[in-house]
């Protein structure tokens, strides 16, 4: 009997809207109170279908489509027609409207905030998503912020701290419920200086399903560093850095080839 072949890291695209546009910004600067504190790194004069298509046409699954506030539904159903089953959204995600997003097209919805009521974890409310949609389809969203030696969850654009700590008791209780992680590190989001390796390296020993890192990633070589701090466990987003959201240090092209590379394609 052969044995399971070793988990590689490969590259998961993502589709960040705003506004109804797809847009890079930087992480720790979306505030509903004061607009004039968002940084924006890239608005994209291509609609939100040309991102889609170009994930479709080199088959790049598991691409999220995040709607960072109002005004990014119709935009992310385009996404959605463009590649039906092929992308997850993640936004605004509740119990009432996953279905939707669902039967509009989305491969699995993404959900953080939700699970927070009053920025309190309700395991409760992950139950009845996970049995409404089915565990496969459900992907949580456990973007967090650093506090010392810890990271604690944040809901709201990144805005909101909750009570919940990313450790392995955490994770083990979320992946009774889900298929997928998905873990921005807020605090490095858009700011292309490095990912955090110490997050990066706890998440391979804690997770137990697949795992989606975004935050920080500047250089190819990135790929080869998640790999080996997460032993192959937590695949890894790039965003201001890649060259089709106007960076210059990572080609999409590149990225493509590693998935080609390792197998995943």
């Amino acid at each position: 009997m052969t044995s399971a072949p070793a988990p590689r890291t490969t590259f998961r695209p993502c589709i960040d809207l705003h506004s109804g546009q797809v847009k890079q910004i930087v992480g720790g600067s979306l505030n509903d109170q004061d607009e004039s504190l968002l940084k924006t790194n890239f608005v994209s004069s291509e609609p939100p279908s040309y991102y889609a298509k170009l994930y479709k046409d080199d088959n790049l699954s598991g691409a999220h489509v995040i709607k960072l506030g109002p005004g990014n539904d119709e935009a992310a159903r385009e996404c959605l027609r463009t590649w039906p089953d092929g992308l997850q959204v993640g936004g605004g995600i509740t119990l009432d409207n996953a279905q939707t997003w669902i039967d509009a097209g989305a491969a699995k919805v993404i959900v953080t905030s939700y699970l927070f009521p009053a920025a309190k974890f309700s395991l409760e409310r992950l139950k009845a998503l996970s049995h409404a949609v089915g565990k496969d389809r459900l992907v949580v969203d456990v973007s967090c912020r650093r506090r010392g030696s810890e990271w604690i969850v944040a809901m709201d654009k990144w805005q909101t701290m909750t009570d919940m700590k990313v450790n392995k008791e955490s994770l083990d209780v979320l992946a009774e419920y889900c298929s997928e992680f998905l873990v921005h590190a807020a605090d490095v989001e858009g700011l292309c200086k490095g990912i955090d390796q110490d997050l990066v390296k706890a998440l391979g020993e804690w997770t137990t399903i697949p795992t989606t890192y975004a935050g920080g990633a500047n250089a190819l070589s990135d790929l080869e560093l998640v790999h080996r701090l997460s032993d192959g466990k937590v695949d890894l987003t790039y965003g201001s850095a890649l060259d089709v959201f106007g960076g210059k240090t990572v080609k999409f092209d590149d990225c493509v080839a590693w998935n080609k590379n390792v197998g995943q394609q």
